[in-house]
């Protein structure tokens, strides 16, 4: 009786951990709604966030010569973005970014976004706490890791082009990105 208590627990502990919304919404009056917590590339694609997200996808034009040389590598590593639906510089780098992944056939299911927060109580902060003790201070953040450790990251906007920034960073050549972080990359 305890072993099949245990287990109904376990099964509905995990049932909840597992259920986390993606795509939610926040709304706030007399401002624009935004997403927070785990979002997709579909949720970004619906509502007023279609607006800046669709046109920016359409009209970039990634650099094919850097796109061949890490197309291969980059299935290899796996990517966490986190972002602001309500920033700037993630309504112009997300896209754009996407658009690289798409163009060299990037496996998807290694991709992860997270929405940030803009409420000043919770600024910057996530639902689940995804981003706690990863030193996130501004957004966009396109974390790299392989073998599940973080090889490097750009922060905000690209040092050079993105697919030239992805490029150093896959190869593991040096790449500082342009805010600096507490953490240190091998």
């Amino acid at each position: 009786m305890k072993l099949l208590f245990l287990c109904t627990l376990f099964l509905f502990v995990s049932t909840i951990i597992s259920s986390q919304k993606i795509n939610q919404e926040i709304s706030v009056e007399n401002q624009q709604p935004f997403l927070v917590g785990e979002i997709n590339v579909e949720g970004l694609s619906f509502n007023s966030y279609k607006n800046w997200f669709l046109p920016n996808l359409a009209s970039y034009t990634a650099n094919t010569t850097n796109l061949e040389q890490f197309k291969d590598k980059l299935a290899e590593h796996q990517i966490l973005i986190f972002m602001g639906t309500w920033c700037g510089d993630s309504k112009r780098e997300v896209p754009r970014f996407i658009k690289i992944l798409e163009s060299v056939d990037f496996p998807m299911k290694n991709l992860k976004i997270v929405a940030l927060d803009k409420r000043k109580e919770k600024y910057k902060k996530s639902p689940q706490g995804e981003e706690w003790g990863l030193n996130i201070r501004r957004v966009p953040t396109f974390i790299f890791y392989k073998n599940g450790r973080e090889i490097n990251r750009i922060i905000e906007t690209p040092v050079t082009t993105l697919e030239e920034d992805i490029l150093k960073i896959i190869l593991q050549n040096q790449y500082t990105p342009n805010y600096s972080t507490s953490l240190h990359f091998d």
